[in-house]
């Protein structure tokens, strides 16, 4: 399942966030690649662990706390720390897919990659070129949204970033160890969530049918979900 989440981070945030961040310094993005990304990316990275990259990451999990739409997709059980990119005139990330697990080089710790996001922190209008192209089951899809919105997709999927050929783009990335490990199962429950909330907003959340649906989910939860 692709989603775009729009308004993760709210036009102030975004400035905070980049007001902070810009003024830090960046290191060559492939300090933390593997092997075969290092020979297909070009960008510039903030440094995992650094003051900045901790402060900005700090707002952007808070944000994800709160969003709704975020939790009933994700489902998240861990969060890898969020990461923060630059792509200048030039720079690209070809064809890959992401590592499986990813473990934080400052506590140790490891997360299974179930899904990956990227939270764009530059308006569409600011570059040219720069598109995230994802590549799964459905399809080729390239997505590029506003300062503040972000695309959750399953790591799995063979993505890249087109090369940049106008301006810079920056943006946020990182990945999320789901409760529920099958993407098509977590798809599941995502559409049984929305269609429930949907159906209460016009029933009401003690109707006996929307009672015996949340049970429904909760249950199919409880089989599916991961330790």
């Amino acid at each position: 399942m692709m989603l775009q989440i729009p308004g993760v981070l709210d036009k102030d945030e975004v400035a905070r966030l980049r007001g902070l961040i810009d003024a830090a310094d960046w290191t060559d993005g492939n300090v933390t690649s593997g092997f075969q990304s290092a020979l297909a990316k070009q960008n510039r990275q903030l440094p995992e662990g650094s003051p900045a990259a901790r402060e900005a990451g700090a707002t952007i999990l808070a944000a994800l706390e709160r969003n709704p739409l975020f939790v009933a997709a994700a489902l998240p059980a861990r969060i890898y720390p969020p990461l923060f990119n630059r792509y200048g005139v030039g720079d690209g990330f070809g064809d890959h897919i992401d590592n499986s697990i990813r473990q934080n080089r400052i506590d140790g710790t490891r997360v299974r990659t179930d899904l990956s996001a990227t939270l764009f922190l530059t308006e569409v209008g600011d570059y040219d070129g720069g598109e995230l192209t994802v590549d799964d089951t459905y399809g080729v899809h390239q997505v590029k949204l506003g300062a503040g919105d972000m695309i959750l997709y399953p790591a799995s999927s063979l993505h890249r970033v087109e090369a940049i050929t106008r301006g810079a783009r920056v943006s946020s990335f990182f990945w999320i160890q789901s409760l529920v490990r099958d993407d098509a199962r977590r798809a599941l429950l995502f559409d049984m969530d929305m269609a429930i909330q949907r159906a209460g907003t016009t029933l009401g959340q003690g109707d006996p049918s929307i009672v015996s649906l949340t049970g429904a989910y909760h249950n199919l939860l409880r089989m599916w979900a991961e330790p």
